[in-house]
């Protein structure tokens, strides 16, 4: 049931009507807490994989404050792409973009243990990838039908699968802890399953915002239990400034081809999803399909944002699901309340203090958080899966494309002999099980059963 004093039922599926203000507001921010936590986390990620993130006592600590500062700010900016559009760039509807989990894979092994010396090649690599990604708004429609569900919900359920671990060794104290008593205390998991068990009972027990919030809320609770456990320390908050800008290329330029060649094919996954996004945005709220000018409007929008984050040291940008069903639950289209949520972002962006406060949060509390999220990303594969008719040709492709994939990621050794470039390609296991999936997709015959 939608609250009819925002408007008509007519208005309400008008992307271009703006409720009252007063409702406009918060319904703005609330697009912002269903996407906040899943928005900076990717940054703590890859800052922990290179070695100055949470816990690690590294002199570059303040670098993960900025990647936090730039997420909520190109996050932002790109929404503001989407909601409001630039020429061909924008769908002009209800988008929230952010950070990107779908990218993982590929960015933690380009950094992983090299400190900020590898953040040159991986942000060469987001802006090179950003611009192929926009360039694929030219051709998104004409290659849709190579990624039917079985090749795009086993991508996905990839992304998740490789993921998962990530969320576990946060939870046991992160790799900082590794090989040392703390880790997988009981001191450690505690808040990690207080996130959890919290996130659970808001999600399904309470409807509306507190509901929609739920990953926050119990990112919240968890955190609480771990301040009374004297494992919160808020020594960065004092040493973060108030207001600073963005640095164009603060960390220099580096063409790394691995990175490049694995930023271009992630852009390619998520304009695929971007396409679903939008798809589900015009018929959860507007009850229609989205146009072809949406849609390459969208992936302009996507591959402009990650490009422009690039070069300020922000990671990959793309439509956000959870916002997606946000509109469906509300059952208000208008474009202009996720601006405001934008520029609530931007603000947010543009105060290193609060980048700051988001960096106290304890790595096992982020853990509980990221256990969630990773996992609904594999259930969100599985889920796409679950359209595909299971007969023995697409099992097969299944099982082969699911088996190499996975298989090289738990055993990246198998690959030692290969040139550098190749192995961080082919041990994330995404682009093995991605590339088998749609070679045999288009090879294998159908079977006539």
């Amino acid at each position: 049931m939608t609250d009819t004093t925002l408007g008509t039922p007519d208005q309400l599926k008008d992307p271009n009507y703006t409720p009252p203000m007063a409702k406009a507001v918060p319904l703005g921010i609330q697009h912002v807490l269903a996407m906040f936590a899943s928005n900076v986390t990717p940054a703590i990620i890859v800052a922990g994989a290179a070695g100055f993130g949470f816990g690690s006592n590294s002199p570059d600590f303040p670098n993960l404050i900025y990647m936090i500062q730039m997420s909520m700010l190109f996050a932002g900016i790109a929404t503001l792409f989407q909601s409001i559009g630039m020429g061909p760039v924008g769908a002009r509807l209800p988008i929230v973009q952010g950070t990107s989990f779908a990218f993982l894979p590929v960015m933690i092994p380009a950094v992983a243990g090299q400190g900020t010396a590898g953040l040159a090649g991986l942000m060469t690599g987001i802006v090179i990838g950003g611009i192929f990604h926009f360039f694929l708004g030219t051709v998104i429609g004409k290659i849709r039908f190579a990624l039917p569900p079985l090749v795009t919900g086993l991508i996905v359920l990839m992304i998740g699968l490789s993921l998962v671990k990530v969320g576990i060794q946060y939870a046991a104290g992160g790799v900082p802890l590794m090989g040392k008593p703390e880790f997988g205390s009981l001191a450690m998991w505690t808040p990690a399953l207080v996130v959890i068990i919290v996130t659970l009972g808001f999600k399904f027990f309470t409807k509306g915002l507190t509901s929609v919030a739920a990953v926050l809320i119990g990112l919240v609770a968890g955190y609480l239990v771990a301040l009374a456990m004297g494992q919160v320390n808020f020594g960065n908050i004092g040493r973060a400034a108030v207001f600073a800008l963005p640095m164009p290329f603060k960390w220099g330029i580096e063409f790394n081809s691995a990175v490049i060649i694995g930023m271009c094919f992630m852009a390619f996954i998520s304009a695929i999803e971007t396409v679903g996004d939008v798809s589900g945005i015009t018929k959860g709220g507007a009850g229609r399909e989205a146009t072809d000018k949406e849609i390459s409007g969208a992936t302009y929008a996507d591959g402009l944002g990650s490009a422009i984050a690039g070069v300020f040291g922000g990671l990959p940008n793309t439509s956000f699901s959870q916002n997606v069903g946000l509109i469906s639950i509300t059952g208000v289209m208008s474009r202009h309340v996720v601006t405001i949520g934008a520029i609530f972002l931007i603000l947010c962006g543009l105060i290193p203090k609060f980048g700051a406060i988001v960096s106290t949060v304890p790595i096992n509390v982020l853990g509980g958080g990221v256990i969630v999220m990773f996992g609904m990303v594999a259930a969100a594969g599985i889920n796409m899966l679950s359209e595909v008719k299971w007969n023995r040709r697409n099992m097969v492709i299944f099982a082969i494309s699911l088996s190499v994939g996975f298989g090289l990621q738990l055993v990246p050794t198998a690959l030692q002999h290969m040139p550098k470039t190749a192995q961080i390609l082919l041990t994330s296991g995404l682009l093995p099980a991605a590339g088998l999936s749609i070679i045999l997709n288009l090879v294998l015959p159908e079977e006539l059963d």
